[in-house]
């Protein structure tokens, strides 16, 4: 792949300036544009979590544009925690600027933990967005009922060990969700795919070259 470009970004947020990260190059596959959101910022989540950078990473070897942002409050980003209800804002705002950078190309939404609680609520009501993946589902502690109401395509990836979101209330909440869906448990994985990421990556993959072909 030629043309790999990292770019550090700023974009204008309803809270104030959010930071970003946006990998383009020159090359797309799958003719797609990217956003992957962070886990909860009072514990620790950033863009750079390595479960976010691993599924960037996924994202961007089919040459997908992938921007990834700090919610308000994080790292470099200006305002204060919401408690995920402002941060829906923030994920608007990203979408605003993937939109506006690749005009009329369909967007793919990813989120871990609570970056997929609050970046998937957006993505299943935002036309914009048109496929999303969902990495490590809460479940235990925030209602994410609202995925039984998204016809999108969905792939979910969850720890089997999970211990914010256990089997068996993903595995109730995917026979909820209407298709096209995929649910991938890694055996033995907590909340973050510790020793599992390749395999999270490999998922992510085979999903993203099965569905367009490539």
């Amino acid at each position: 792949m030629s043309d790999v470009f990292h770019r550090c970004i700023f974009i204008d947020g309803p809270a104030g300036r959010l930071e970003g990260l946006l990998w383009t190059s020159g090359e797309n596959r799958a003719n797609l544009a990217a956003l992957v959101c962070h886990p909860h910022p009072l514990f620790g989540g950033t863009m750079h979590n390595k479960v976010v950078f691993q599924a960037a990473k996924a994202l961007h070897g089919f040459g997908i544009p992938v921007m990834r942002f700090n919610f308000r409050g994080a790292g470099l980003s200006e305002g204060v925690h919401d408690n995920g209800r402002g941060e829906r804002d923030d994920v608007r705002a990203a979408l605003d600027y993937l939109a506006a950078e690749f005009p009329g190309r369909p967007i793919l939404l990813a989120g871990f933990s609570f970056g997929s609680s609050v970046g998937l609520r957006v993505g299943c009501a935002d036309e914009r967005v048109q496929e999303l993946i969902g990495l490590g589902l809460p479940v235990d502690n925030v209602d994410m009922g609202f995925l039984g109401a998204c016809t999108k395509p969905k792939l979910i990836l969850q720890g089997g060990s999970d211990q914010f979101g256990s089997r068996e209330k993903v595995e109730q909440l995917f026979a909820a969700m209407p298709e096209p869906k995929r649910l991938v448990i890694f055996e033995g994985a907590d909340h973050f795919f510790s020793g599992a990421l390749p395999k999270v990556a490999a998922a992510i993959e085979k999903w993203l070259e099965e569905r367009h072909s490539l």
